[in-house]
């Protein structure tokens, strides 16, 4: 999958999952690339492009581990149950060493899955993550 598609099916995502949902899940989706051990933004959408680059290692700290030391394949996800403000919800592989970090500054991963809503928004996120499983993103 080339970006302008990915970032086409990400935004499709994120409109379907707010409309099961009933509100806004993430606010922050933004692609990254790991390359080189080093963290590269690709593309972003979202309330705060400057703050996400400058916070990006506090933010990512509760999943950091999992995609540093995590044996995902294509399409897989991470959820962290705890990240509070602007520390990252999820991450989701696009491709070799890309990854899209889902992110609701405002609220936790608990506290949105909490509302019953969460189950049928969850539907298109898994769509999302085979499309990419099939046809990753190549940067």
């Amino acid at each position: 999958m080339q970006l302008e598609e990915a970032i086409r099916e990400i935004k499709s995502c994120a409109e379907q999952m707010n409309a099961h949902y009933g509100s806004e899940v993430f606010d922050e989706w933004a692609v990254i690339s790991l390359a080189e051990g080093k963290a590269w933004l690709v593309n972003y959408l979202g309330p705060r492009l400057a703050g996400f680059q400058k916070n990006f290692a506090k933010d990512a700290a509760g999943l950091r581990d999992s995609f540093l030391n995590g044996n995902y394949a294509i399409g897989d996800f991470e959820f962290s149950r705890h990240g509070v403000g602007t520390s990252f919800e999820s991450f989701m592989v696009l491709g070799n060493g890309v990854y899209l970090i889902c992110n609701n500054t405002t609220r936790s991963m608990d506290e949105i899955a909490k509302e019953p809503k969460w189950m049928g928004a969850q539907k298109p996120f898994v769509a999302l993550s085979e499309k990419f499983a099939a046809n990753p993103l190549a940067l």
